[in-house]
């Protein structure tokens, strides 16, 4: 028991540090020599990169995002199927909604950038596309909806957050799963609360628009 619960341990680092990788960072630094957490809207995120840095790093960085929170799933699935944990494999469920939990803890709280970093939407995707693929498809296309009618991408992420928890139910996915959803989608409706505001006073930037600085408002939002 105590060589699974040293495994288990692992892969929650592993899981964390796999999210807490800070592409769109690294390409701001490169690229242009710009510290994203001092620009737009402070997030290290593909959106804050598209306004920042153009449509191919943004592009880059939405899909490394999504690869690794699809990689800390995976990884987890991977250790189970090869029969390392099978004295406690009804645990998986449980483990793949940790590493998943830990996935988004890391991208918006990385410990190479000071604990700040983006607000955890596509690598939540990347996350629900490896624990369930038809709960990660039905939340693009809320996504995807909203965007299509709005052009502002904070809005259709704050959809997607609050649609992933039903979706779960729909689906009838585990237990753990649907608690993922839950406390995910929670975490990154919290992290979008300055949207939130903007949204509400309506200046909350349409796609391609830039973000409104403001003393107020925190780098990590």
């Amino acid at each position: 028991m105590t060589n699974e619960i040293l495994i288990n341990g692992g892969l929650f680092v592993a899981a964390y540090l796999l999210g807490s990788i800070p592409i769109g960072y690294l390409l701001g630094r490169w690229l242009k020599g710009v510290d994203l957490r001092e620009v737009g809207s402070g997030s290290t995120g593909a959106t804050n990169v598209l306004r920042t840095l153009g449509k191919g790093p943004a592009a880059i960085v939405l899909l490394v995002d999504i690869g690794k929170g699809a990689a800390a799933i995976a990884l987890v699935k991977w250790m189970y199927s090869l029969g390392l944990l099978a004295s406690v494999a009804a645990w998986q469920p449980w483990m793949v909604t940790l590493a998943g939990l830990a996935a988004v803890i890391g991208h918006s709280k990385s410990i190479w950038l000071n604990f700040k970093g983006g607000k955890s939407v596509a690598a939540s995707l990347g996350i629900l596309l490896a624990m369930s693929w038809q709960v990660g498809l039905a939340t693009v296309g809320v996504f995807a909806a909203v965007l299509a009618v709005s052009r502002i991408v904070s809005l259709s992420s704050i959809a997607g957050a609050i649609a992933v928890s039903a979706l779960m139910v729909l689906l009838h996915q585990p237990l753990a799963y649907q608690l993922f959803g839950l406390v995910a989608g929670l975490f990154v409706l919290w992290r979008h609360r300055s949207n939130m505001q903007r949204l509400l006073a309506g200046t909350e930037p349409q796609l391609g628009q830039s973000v409104p600085q403001t003393t107020s408002e925190s780098p990590a939002d």
